[in-house]
């Protein structure tokens, strides 16, 4: 057995409200690893919706690891929604013309560069991830949380804005899982292994190496 394959959109059979988001997204501005999964309520179509403000012109990237678990209406807020905040005024006259299209002549508007969501990460219903956030290998976001700065790998934030709520595992324990990058292993041997992966067996997992 070597688990499902990758390249299937809808990996559970007579239901296609889940999804292998990388077989159904194709946009040059958003990545996404194998068998990261996005789950709806109503339609996958929802999920290019929930990526806002992401604009050719603005060079920005959401890049999404591998096993990612994405919920209902997780919202990604990119950086073509940001306005100048050090002028007198935010409004973003260049954009309309007619005369103001000189306004923004040596100027930029503010970017947090890419978003990044690393493998293994899970977020939760109706989360929203501000521009530029990178969230590390294993973390855990709850639901409704607003992640507006970096979360570090094994963690898990809640809250608006979110907050550490607690580390999954220790410090030493997370810098060997990161070693091991399981999620970087190939499929036959991933699938070997999965009552090793849904358990906490560190040591056992170091040895499957």
């Amino acid at each position: 057995m070597t688990g499902p394959d990758p390249a299937t959109a809808f990996p559970l059979k007579h239901y296609d409200k889940l999804c292998f988001l990388k077989n159904i997204i194709k946009a040059p501005n958003i990545s996404i690893g194998d068998y990261t999964y996005y789950d709806d309520f109503r339609s996958v179509d929802n999920f290019r919706k929930n990526v806002r403000y992401l604009f050719d012109f603005t060079g920005d990237k959401l890049i999404i690891g591998k096993f990612c678990m994405i919920a209902s209406d997780v919202q990604f807020i990119m950086n073509g929604a940001n306005h100048l905040t050090n002028a007198i005024s935010s409004y973003p006259f260049a954009i309309f013309g007619q005369g103001w299209q000189e306004a923004m002549e040596g100027k930029a508007y503010p970017s947090k560069g890419n978003t990044v969501i690393g493998n293994d990460v899970w977020l939760g219903y109706k989360a929203a991830i501000m521009p530029g956030v990178s969230i590390g290998d294993g973390a855990i976001i709850g639901a409704y949380a607003v992640v507006t700065k970096d979360v570090p790998p094994y963690t898990i934030v809640a809250g608006n804005p979110a907050v550490t709520i607690r580390r999954r595992f220790s410090e030493q324990d997370t810098s060997r899982l990161l070693n091991i990058r399981w999620w970087d292993w190939p499929i036959e041997k991933i699938t070997r292994n999965v009552q090793l992966l849904t358990g906490n067996d560190i040591n056992g997992l170091e040895k499957a190496v």
